[in-house]
């Protein structure tokens, strides 16, 4: 089955140069140009005429879209990946998967800002949280065998501000709008909790059309939140099923624009055609998207 729901990360000028970066330190990555900007943009976006607008980036098997665009916004910890180094990948061997983990630590942090230390932890024997040179953030934790088997790489969302305590409610909300859905594993802070409200979800997970996803309830404090530094784009086979996502989702009128829009908990999600590299092949695609908040396909 092909990926339904596909993580997009907002880049200042460089995905390319992101898309060749991931592609030489994460394991079984590549990337490349999955479609450029047509010649007769806005004048807004003269300078992009021509060039990149998305890179597809496959992390062993999973795909990440990395948006060429400006400064408007950027990544930051509200969204994050969690790359999981399981020792059965490595053929069992702990040592090098330890070191593999340490190897693509070492070139994430160079020129990042580490936010958890790479160390022992009560839940791994090592893990590390690092926000790298782009503004992307990484969770990097060596996993036991014995346990569940999860993908190597899994977005987690971090409930902030005004949406903190809320990461229970989202994920049961999203299971209830996709196919082969669930929440699933959940640990809560407990009562003698300091610094954080009992209850609210410590570590959760979650299935949304069959792919991993982890939560967490990070705190009123935080200085950052969800926006569109990363988005979650949905491909549907139809408008009907786009108005179906589209409808359950959008909360936020001015967010809607291009096919992108903002859900109750503020977190940005795109829905879009499964033939959308298609549709812009068309005569005046581009400028007709433009004008678009929801996307109508027969509009194109």
């Amino acid at each position: 089955m092909s990926q339904k729901i596909v993580p997009n990360i907002w880049f200042d000028r460089n995905a390319g140069e992101a898309g060749e970066f991931y592609a030489g330190i994460l394991p079984g990555a590549s990337a490349h140009v999955s479609a450029t900007y047509p010649d007769d943009v806005a004048d807004w976006q003269a300078d992009f005429a021509g060039e990149a607008l998305t890179v597809d980036l496959d992390v062993d098997g999973y795909l990440l879209t990395l948006i060429n665009a400006g400064s408007e916004f950027r990544p930051n910890p509200s969204v994050s990946f969690m790359l999981n180094f399981d020792p059965l990948r490595f053929d069992g061997d702990r040592d090098a998967a330890r070191s593999s983990l340490d190897a693509v630590w070492a070139a994430l942090a160079d020129g990042g800002t580490v936010r958890m230390e790479l160390d022992e932890y009560p839940f791994s024997p090592r893990y590390g949280w690092v926000e790298d040179r782009y503004g992307v953030n990484w969770q990097l934790i060596l996993t036991s065998p014995e346990g569940e088997s999860r993908p190597f790489l899994i977005p987690q969302l971090t409930f902030t501000e005004a949406v903190d305590g809320k990461a229970r409610e989202a994920a049961v909300f999203y299971a209830s709008l996709f196919p082969d859905a669930g929440v699933g594993y959940l640990a809560v802070h407990p009562p003698q909790s300091t610094g954080a409200e009992p209850g609210t979800i410590m570590f959760g997970e979650f299935r949304l059309a069959d792919q991993w996803f982890s939560m967490m309830d990070g705190g009123p404090d935080h200085d950052f939140a969800f926006d569109c530094g990363v988005s979650l784009e949905v491909r549907v086979a139809d408008q009907d099923e786009l108005d179906h996502y589209w409808d359950a989702l959008t909360a936020v009128p001015e967010a809607e624009v291009c096919g992108w829009l903002a859900d109750k908990y503020g977190l940005s999600w795109q829905i879009v055609p499964e033939n959308m590299g298609e549709l812009m092949e068309r005569p005046g695609a581009y400028a007709k998207m433009m004008e678009m908040k929801k996307l109508i396909i027969d509009d194109f």
